[in-house]
Order: C-alpha cells, then structure tokens, then sequence
C-alpha cells in the first residue's frame, strides 16, 4: 500500500501530530501513529481513507515501556519519516503543581522523545538515509511564568534538536525542528489553562503549523518558525531581558488572567 516508505508520527491522535500524519497519508507515506489514549485509533481509520496502511500504537511515551511498545510496533521496517511530536503541558505555579503531573511533563517532552531520538534515530543513521522532525515551540524562548516546566523542557528540545543536526550532518540523516506558537488544539485544555489569556486567545490553525513543519522537514531546513507573529515574537526575545520576558508572559498565563482582558 502507499509508496512503500514509512513514517511515524507521536502524539497522532489530535493537534499538529494528526495534521502531520494526515500530511504524510496524502503524499502516500504508510504510517505507524501513537498517542496516550483511545482516540489514536479513530485516527488511524480516517488516515487509512488515504489508501495507506496505518498502524495505531496507544502507549504512555512518558514510560520507557511505551516507547518500547512503539518500537516493537516499528519492528525491522525502515523509517523514512520520524516525527517527535508527542507534548504536554501543566499550567499553574510549580510549586502548586502535583508533582506526579510535573514530572510526566519532563518524561513526555524531554525523556520519552530523547529516548525515541536514540533509539529509533541510530537505526536511521545505520541505513543512511531518512528524516527527523521534532515539535519544539517558541516557549523555549521565553522563561515561562506559571508554565515553568513546559517552556523549560521546550528551550531543552529546541536546542537539542538543532545539535543533534549538527551531529548528523554528513550521515544522510537531517533534523528539522518546527516551533509554533499557541495553536488552536486540546492542549491548554489538558493543562488546565482554560482560565488564562492564553487559553482563551485566538491561536494558530494546526494544519497551517503543520504544513509548515513538514514542508521545511521535506525541504531539509534546520527550523521553522510557524506564523509571523510568532517570528517578531521570537525576534524580540532575543533582544529582551529574560525577566522583562518572564513577566510578560505571567500576563498571560496566570491563573485567573482571562478574567482580567
């Protein structure tokens, strides 16, 4: 079925991951998805309507034993397509913040993808070929007021991302990381920021972020940075005091701050 290449997508059931898949389905990619929850399986009959052979993996990629169960899903076929995708966020003051919720922030973001980066990338760099998108963000730019551990694990996978392509560059594998800004999926929901300015603010379409992601994976570029708002975003972090950069983003992301526009 499809064109006979392989590509994995994590955090498929919803989001950006789903609109990469379906990205992938379309130009005739089969596919290997995975999320946390059931909802990966009717994203797995819908990407099939593409006429594409979809397997569908629910698993905990914050336990090491989920990402294991991905890889013996993947098995001896060779990945042409690999995007780290899977995220979470928590909302809120770190130190109000159950720890157990905290920690799968750091084991989803960091731990599970660095591990699948590993595991998966050294079986890419063994054939020689291949491609590798990780979903970093635009928080990693900005110390994270009431999102501390987020845009910490995020300023973590921007950075390694962009490394681990500097390693690979003569390996025949290239690495790509797509940072968005606040898109329009469940993931403020999740964190329990439907009380902030942000979560309830105007966001991104995630099939425009992810079709801004795969075009520069597929164009082998180093970074997208999807939206132009989030570009002069990002430009003026640079520039910026990091705790001129913290407070502002304590206005939109403390609780209660929706109540205050």
């Amino acid at each position: 079925m499809g064109n006979g290449k392989l590509a994995v997508v994590t955090g498929a059931s919803s989001g950006i991951g789903r609109e990469l898949a379906k990205l992938c389905a379309k130009d005739g990619y089969n596919l290997v998805i995975v999320a946390d929850e059931p909802a990966i399986e009717q994203a797995a009959e819908a990407l099939r309507s593409h006429g594409v052979s979809v397997d569908a993996v629910e698993a905990d990629l914050a336990r090491e034993n989920g990402a294991d169960k991905l890889i013996a899903e993947i098995g001896d076929r060779d990945i042409d397509l690999l995007f780290l995708n899977a995220g979470r966020g928590l909302g809120r003051g770190f130190v109000d913040q159950d720890w157990n919720e905290a920690r799968r922030v750091i084991d989803t973001n960091i731990t599970g993808t660095v591990y699948l980066a590993h595991r998966l990338g050294r079986k890419m760099v063994g054939r020689g070929r291949g491609r590798i998108l990780f979903t970093g963000s635009i928080a990693g730019f900005t110390p994270g007021t009431f999102q501390a551990v987020y845009n910490g694990t995020k300023a973590f996978i921007d950075s390694f991302a962009i490394a681990l392509r500097h390693e690979l560059k003569d390996s025949g594998v290239s690495v790509t990381v797509l940072m968005p800004g606040a898109t329009q999926t469940r993931f403020f929901e999740r964190a329990d920021m439907m009380d902030t300015e942000i979560g309830v603010q105007e966001k991104d379409n995630p099939a425009d972020v992810a079709r801004d992601g795969y075009d520069a994976l597929m164009a082998g570029e180093e970074q997208v940075i999807s939206g132009w708002k989030n570009k002069m975003q990002v430009a003026a972090a640079h520039v910026t005091p990091a705790g001129t950069l913290a407070e502002q983003h304590r206005n939109t992301a403390e609780p209660g701050s929706a109540k205050n526009g």
